[in-house]
C-alpha cells in the first residue's frame, strides 16, 4: 500500500509530497479509500476558510464592479440621449440658419433689382434731359444760324442792289456786276 504525508504546504492547497513507494507500480485506476477521505477534507476545510475569509471580499467586489459597469451604463445611454438631442437641435439650426441665410439672399436680390431699376430710371431721365438740351440747343443754334444767314442775304441783296443801282447798266453788265461781287464775298469769307 501508498501512503502520502500531509504537510502544511498540501492543506494550503499547494501539493503533497510522496513518502516512499513500496516496490509496485501503482495503477491510475487505483482507488485509495484513504486518499479519497483526506481530499475532501481538505476540500472542505479549504471551502470553509474561503468561505470566511475570500469570499465575502471576491462577492463584494464582483458586486462593486457590477454597480460601476450598470453606472457606466447608464452615464452612456444618458450621453447618447444627450448627444441625439444636441444633433436633433443642431440639425434644426442648421435649417433655421440656411432659411434664413436664404432670406437674406432673396432680400439683398430684391433691393439690389430695386436700386437696378432705379439707377436705370434715373440714367434714362439724365439721357432724355440731356437730349432734350441737346435738341433744343441745336435748334437755337439752326434758328440763329437762319436770322443770320437771312441777314447776310439782306446785306447782300442790298449791297447788290445798291451797286445795280449805281451803274444803271444794261443785264449784261448787271450780271458781270453781281458775278464780281460774288467772287469779293468768296475772297472775304
Amino acid at each position: 500500500m501508498k501512503r502520502f504525508v500531509w504537510s502544511a504546504a498540501f492543506l494550503s492547497g499547494v501539493a503533497a509530497v510522496p513518502a516512499a513507494a513500496e516496490g509496485a507500480n501503482p495503477s491510475p485506476l487505483t482507488v485509495d479509500g484513504g486518499l479519497v477521505i483526506w481530499t475532501l477534507v481538505v476540500f472542505g476545510l479549504l471551502v470553509f476558510v474561503l468561505k470566511r475569509s475570500a469570499w465575502p471580499v471576491l462577492l463584494s467586489a464582483v458586486r462593486e464592479r457590477e454597480q460601476r459597469l450598470e453606472r457606466q451604463l447608464a452615464e452612456a445611454e444618458k450621453n447618447r440621449l444627450e448627444a441625439a438631442a444636441l444633433l436633433e437641435q443642431h440639425r434644426q439650426l442648421l435649417a433655421g440658419a440656411t432659411a434664413e441665410a436664404q432670406q437674406i439672399i432673396n432680400t439683398a436680390k430684391s433691393a439690389a433689382d430695386k436700386e437696378r431699376a432705379a439707377l436705370l430710371a434715373k440714367a434714362r431721365d439724365e439721357y432724355d434731359d440731356l437730349l432734350a438740351r441737346a435738341r433744343k440747343e441745336i435748334e437755337d443754334e439752326k434758328a440763329k444760324a437762319l436770322v443770320e444767314l437771312r441777314r447776310d442775304a439782306v446785306e447782300l441783296s442790298i449791297a447788290a442792289a445798291s451797286k445795280l443801282l449805281e451803274a444803271k447798266l444794261d443785264a449784261q453788265a448787271n450780271r458781270r456786276i453781281v458775278m464780281d461781287f460774288l467772287e469779293t464775298l468768296g475772297e472775304r469769307q
